[in-house]
């Protein structure tokens, strides 16, 4: 599969997260098959400025490195259940085969 191809389907995936849940990078690559957070984070950082690229958080709920508090705000106004100025992963994260 070309880097382009996989670039298409991650972005896609985070297209699909809802608002006020988030994905972390390892549940991304975990759910493509292919990767891993380090190669998705690659692909967000290249190719995220066109989707909710806010929604794409470390595992441990850390917001994404240098737009802190742009993600921040984002999540604040979506409603996204956080522990302080992290994402509360147990309640927030989000799988695609969910209702």
């Amino acid at each position: 599969m070309a880097d382009e191809e996989y670039a298409e389907m991650v972005l896609d995936l985070v297209e699909r997260i809802p608002a006020g849940r988030v994905m972390s990078y390892g549940a991304i690559a975990e759910y493509l098959g292919r990767g891993g957070p380090r190669q998705v984070g690659s692909v967000m950082s290249h190719y995220g400025g066109g989707v909710p690229w806010h929604r794409v958080v470390a595992s441990n709920g850390r917001l994404v490195p240098g737009h802190e508090a742009e993600a921040l705000r984002r999540h604040r106004s979506e409603g996204t259940p956080l522990r302080g100025e992290k994402i509360d992963m147990r309640t927030a994260a989000w799988w695609p085969d969910e209702s």
